[in-house]
């Protein structure tokens, strides 16, 4: 095995399966199913003014409010290793994997301290409880959204 150098880690050069190939290409960072369902939750509640992926705020929040400075981040539970329902590491390449989240980890915590000297107030939610309680996230970005509005008045 020959490894191949990157950026970020030494990643031994393998051959993946083609189903593997294909489920990490399927893996995307905008435009998920989770964010999109907490978009359409957010419009049907009637709230607009946000912006989707703003490139210009640290780390690309799924949706961003600016007139509110209010960023919220949908995480996804794997690959941010989610503290509700705690996935596990895959059982290949374990030391790869733990490396690769703890980046990931101290990646979030670095955009988040951008967001924090900008003065953009950050609402992480998670995969999990958009997917197992829609109306409390939404009951929660909703307080979020009314208290940036009280600042800001």
């Amino acid at each position: 095995m020959n490894p191949q150098k990157t950026s970020q880690s030494v990643v031994p050069n393998r051959q993946v399966s083609a189903a593997v190939s294909k489920s990490m290409r399927s893996n995307r960072s905008v435009g998920t199913m989770p964010a999109k369902v907490l978009a359409k939750l957010i419009w049907n509640a009637g709230y607009r003014g946000y912006r989707k992926n703003d490139k210009r705020i640290p780390g690309k929040p799924d949706l961003y409010f600016p007139s509110l400075r209010l960023a919220i981040l949908v995480n996804g539970c794997f690959w941010h290793r989610c503290p509700y329902c705690k996935p596990g590491i895959p059982k290949a390449n374990r030391a790869f994997w733990s490396e690769k989240f703890e980046r990931n980890k101290e990646r979030d915590a670095r955009q988040k301290r951008q967001r924090d000297k900008q003065g953009i107030r950050s609402l992480v939610v998670w995969e999990c409880q958009i997917k197992k309680n829609p109306d409390r996230v939404l009951e929660r970005i909703i307080n979020a959204i009314e208290d940036q509005r009280a600042r800001y008045a």
